[in-house]
Parts: C-alpha cells; structure tokens; sequence
C-alpha cells in the first residue's frame, strides 16, 4: 500500500507538472512529463495504472499532439514486457483506443492492430483477427515505408486466403502493383521537401523487397490454385523464379522450373500460354532436367501425342512434386493433363484435315466415337476451335464459313489472276509470232 501510495503521489506531482508544461506550450517539457509518468507506472508493474494515465494524459484538454505520440511510442515499448496475454491484449486495446482517429498516430495503430491480430491468430480466431487487419488500409499512409505497407497487406491477404474469403484477397492483393517490386538502384535517397511528409525506417522484422516479392506470389498461387487457373500460377511460379536470390540457387529454381513447365502443359492453349512456353524452352537451366525439355517439345510440335506414353514417361516425375517445393500437383491436375493433352490432338488433327470421319477421328484420339465427340463439341463450345458436325453422315468439317463478303472478295481476287494469267499468255504468243516471223525472213 505505501508503494501505491508513493506512486500515485509522484504522479500527481508529475500530472501538475505536465499541466504547467503544456500550458506554456512547452513541447519537450510536456513529453518529458508523460513519458515519465509512463515509466513510473511500467517500473512499478502498475499494469492498470499505466492503462488509466495512458487514457488521462492523451484526454487532458488541449494535449500537444506531439505528447499523444510520444505516449502512445513509449507505451509500445511495453507491450512485449507485459505479465500475461490478458496484460498484452488489455494494453492494446487502450492504446488503440488512444490512436484511433489520429493521423498523427496512425502509424502506430496499424501496428497495433497487426500485433493485436496475431495474438487473435495464435488463438484460434482467424476471422477475428482477419477483420482487424481489414480495418486499417495503409495503402492511404504516405509517411510508412514501402516495405511495411507491401508486408501489412500481404498479411491482409494471408488471413483472408485462411478463412477462405478468396473474393476479399483478391480485392486486397490489386492493392500491390506488380511494378512495386522493381527496385530501381539509381533513385538514391532524396532529400524530402518542406511540405512532405518524412517517411519512417520500416521495423528490423520486415522482410526486404525481393522477399516480400516472394511471399506475394506465394500467396497469388494460393489464391489461383482455388479456381485452377493453371496460366496465372504458372506466370507466378515464372515471377519467383526471376528472383535474384531463387535463380542463383540451384536447390530452388529446379522446384520452381518444374512447376512452371507442369501448369505450361496444364494450362489451356492460348497466346500467354504460346509466349511462355516459347521463352521457357529457351532458358538454358531448362537443360538441367531434360525430361521437362522433351514435355514441352511434344506441345510445340504439330503431331499426334499417345497419352498412355506420355504418361508411363512422366507418371514418376508428376508423383514425385509432392515431395518438391510448392507440393503435389494434385489428382485434379492428372485429369487436367490428359484433357491438355486431348485437346492439343484434335488441334493437331484440324490443321491437317479440312474433313475427317468421325470415326477415323476416334481412331487417332485413341476413343470411342461418343467421347471424341464430346471433346470435339467442348472445344467448340469454347471457341477453341471451330469445326462442324454431320452427324447422318458422320463427317467433321474444320472449315471456316464465309461470309457473302469474303466469298465476293475471293472470286474478285480469283478473276484478278486469271486475267493476269491471260494477259501473259497472250505476250507470250504474241512473242513467240514475232519470233517465228522474223526467222521467216531471213
């Protein structure tokens, strides 16, 4: 009780010191005086009185708005030295009820609540602490590093791929642009100008740029692996793999070469798909696991692929990245391989027939009429490929329809050539008679 009583006497002094001092307008004699009062509390281990004067001091009419911040950073510092989680969450707490609304602090919050998160995490309460990080948007804090508010949002998103709201990641993770992760040596530090704001050293636990560059694709393949959408990882694996750090290390750009070669077969033809495929099989490291080479050659390549070959080639390889960085590839993925694989057949069989039966067509795709028909029907469906089925007689065209227009401008182009090719056939003659003539002559 007397120790109770010293400390509150001493604050009291200090409190009608602080009053003085911010009376006068005395910036420093005021954060001295708070921060103080602060420092007796915590010395004390007055948990619930330092929570009482952090609320009093930041309320006092007319406090500086340098003695809030100072109070709110000093308070901060005590966070981690507190007795129990129950301490840890009640102090967060007040100081965010301090800081709420504040610009001046709203650094401070943000970290607040990141702390305040990942105690909710580690209990359990994803959601909870989901909500929390959704309440701060650091994109609009012009006086935060780069790199704190590139890590702040990526945890935004990480929460949100856990509780599984892959609509709200989505949205969060458009907040960091692509560009953002270049960083461009030749900038240097510029001095800042009168009325702009100093932007503050990010935290020693922050990673670096190229780290967080990472952990947004992984976090971006995440969110593609829920919708399958193969092109999207692949171009995210491809981002990884840029990395300095990744392609100097052979131990981590094979994993990552193997994946971008998988989802490159996986992924449904298109012009993205065509381009990476062209510069992958370029990259001289591709060398180094030849079996993904000769995978990607057989897509390029204008001929028919026998699925049970490829897969008795490859099966070993496609079970084996489960045990390789990123994980298994998934029985989804097998399925989608073989349909990949069907699909680049009957592209193969469309630029070399103009019409096919469909019976031969099943004979070459290794199916029954019924399947190849399916498949057929499910590339024109989406506009993959255009082809037409005559079912009585059981004849494919992969012949384009024409438009009146088209088939005008082909018979105007086809009367240009004969005309042309008269035209010379008459010099021709005419020439020839000349020649016979003159011969005649002499």
């Amino acid at each position: 009780m007397e120790v109770g009583g010293n400390l509150d006497a001493t604050i009291d002094s200090l409190l009608n010191v602080e009053k003085q001092m911010r009376l006068v307008g005395d910036v420093a004699g005021t954060k001295k005086a708070v921060t103080d009062i602060l420092q007796l509390c915590f010395e004390a281990r007055a948990w619930k009185t330092l929570n009482d004067q952090i609320v009093l001091l930041s309320k006092r009419r007319g406090q500086l708005k340098q003695a809030v911040t100072a109070i709110v950073q000093q308070a901060m510092q005590y966070i981690d030295e507190t007795p129990d989680i129950e301490t840890k969450i009640e102090m967060i707490q007040t100081l965010n009820s301090v800081s709420v609304g504040k610009i001046y602090v709203e650094i401070e919050r943000a970290r607040l609540i990141k702390k305040l998160a990942k105690i909710k995490e580690e209990q359990g309460l994803i959601a909870e602490a989901a909500d929390l990080m959704q309440e701060i948007a650091v994109e609009t804090f012009s006086a935060m590093a780069k790199t704190e508010k590139i890590a702040f949002i990526l945890e935004q998103v990480r929460l949100c791929l856990d509780r599984q709201d892959y609509v709200r990641a989505q949205i969060l993770s458009r907040k960091i642009s692509h560009r953002v992760f270049e960083i461009d040596t030749s900038e240097g530090k510029k001095k800042p100008k009168e009325d702009e704001n100093v932007v503050e050293e990010a935290p020693i636990d922050i990673p670096s740029l190229p780290e967080l560059k990472r952990v947004y694709y992984e976090l971006m393949i995440r969110y593609y692996l829920h919708s399958n959408d193969y092109l999207e990882i692949c171009r995210s694996y491809k981002a990884i793999y840029e990395i300095p750090s990744v392609k100097e290390n052979p131990t981590q750009w094979i994993p990552v070469l193997r994946k971008i070669c998988w989802y490159l077969v996986l992924s449904p033809h298109a012009p993205m798909q065509s381009s990476l495929l062209n510069s992958t099989l370029e990259d001289k490291n591709l060398s180094e696991i030849s079996h993904f080479r000769l995978l990607l050659k057989q897509l390029i390549t204008m001929e028919v692929i026998q699925w049970t070959a490829l897969w008795n080639t490859f099966k070993d390889e496609f079970e084996n990245e489960k045990n390789m960085l990123g994980g298994a590839l998934g029985d989804k993925a097998a399925e989608d391989l073989r349909q990949r694989v069907i699909e680049h057949n009957i592209l193969v069989i469309s630029k070399y027939y103009s019409r096919i039966t469909l019976k031969r067509l099943a004979e070459l795709l290794c199916f029954g009429i019924q399947e190849a028909e399916k498949h057929l029907s499910a590339m024109v469906v989406s506009k993959e490929l255009v082809a037409k089925i005559d079912r009585p007689t059981g004849v494919v065209s992969f012949q384009t329809t024409k438009n009146s227009n088209d088939v005008l401008n082909s018979w105007a182009m086809n009367l240009e050539k004969l005309l042309e090719l008269v035209g010379k056939s008459c010099h021709q003659v005419h020439k020839e008679t000349m020649v016979h003539k003159a011969a005649l002559k002499v």
